[in-house]
């Protein structure tokens, strides 16, 4: 093993890690704090992906300004998303293989409206730091991993910030544990959980641009992420954004260090086989409580 190849195989693991992260934080919001387990989130970043190939396309619009854009849109549709899984289902006591039925029949729609709409070619964006590398001597940086990574980073420190010094993201914390106490202080649980899956649905307009950044895409492309986010959320601790962030970390550099030195076929078993190794010796997660 040269030290070379070693140090970017660290290096491209905490940027697809910090990726990760992006794609994760959505889903640690609804299923770690809210109890939601929106198996169609992976569905809603392709979404976030295609809505910023056609800004692109038809605009020259960057794919990152693209998912911002589209951040109150996104924002939008999970609160009337959660409206009607509100109403449908919560309302009515825990009804939980209902919930998740409405989810998966939610990601089933949304693969088949972009086929529909764009048919199951890839796609691809342009823009002038895609093909573009940094060398630092043995560390070479992928601007089209690089950007990503850094802008996740950003948008994690913006929620943990927002989560943490503000009465709503104290709120949406307090939300899963007392809702009588959350009553107490003047918040209406309905309305605060709204919030909550709202955001965390406009997250995936954020991953979806930072994904087909780093890959072209298809509309099938979401149901390869969707065991690696929930081994990332169960990893890092459910509901902790940190947690996610050091378990997308560590998902990554082991992904990236099995694709290096044993071949790309392993790296999907990794997620899962990590997956119940924390739940078999640290159920609560990396960071969980």
């Amino acid at each position: 093993m040269t030290a070379d190849l070693f140090v970017n195989a660290l290096v491209a693991g905490m940027l697809l890690g910090g990726f990760y992260a992006a794609v994760t934080v959505g889903i640690s919001i609804a299923f770690g704090i809210l109890d939601i387990v929106n198996i169609a989130h992976p569905g809603f970043v392709i979404l976030g992906s295609y809505i910023a190939y056609m800004m692109n396309a038809r605009f020259g619009i960057d794919p990152i300004v693209a998912g911002i854009l589209a951040l109150p849109v996104f924002y939008l549709l999970g609160a009337a998303i959660y409206q009607i899984y509100y109403h449908s289902f919560e309302k009515r006591g825990p009804e939980a293989l209902r919930g998740l039925a409405f989810f998966f029949g939610l990601l089933f729609i949304t693969e088949v409206t972009l086929i529909l709409a764009f048919g199951v070619d890839y796609r691809y964006v342009q823009a002038a730091y895609i093909d573009r590398t940094v060398n630092l001597r043995l560390v070479h940086l992928p601007l089209r991993m690089l950007v990503p990574c850094l802008f996740s980073l950003l948008m994690l420190a913006l929620l943990q910030l927002y989560l943490t010094r503000t009465f709503t993201g104290r709120a949406i914390m307090a939300v899963a544990q007392d809702q009588l106490a959350l009553r107490l202080m003047a918040a209406d649980p309905v309305r605060i959980k709204r919030i909550a899956f709202g955001i965390s649905i406009a997250t995936a307009a954020m991953a979806g641009a930072f994904l087909i950044i780093i890959q072209p895409v298809e509309p099938s492309v979401g149901r390869e992420y969707i065991g690696r986010v929930f081994a990332i959320c169960v990893l890092g601790g459910l509901g902790s954004l940190p947690g996610t962030l050091i378990g997308a970390m560590l998902l990554g550099v082991v992904e990236s260090f099995t694709a290096t030195f044993y071949g790309p076929s392993w790296a999907p078993a990794v997620s899962f086989g990590l997956l119940l190794a924390t739940l078999a010796f640290r159920p609560a997660g990396l960071l969980g409580r």
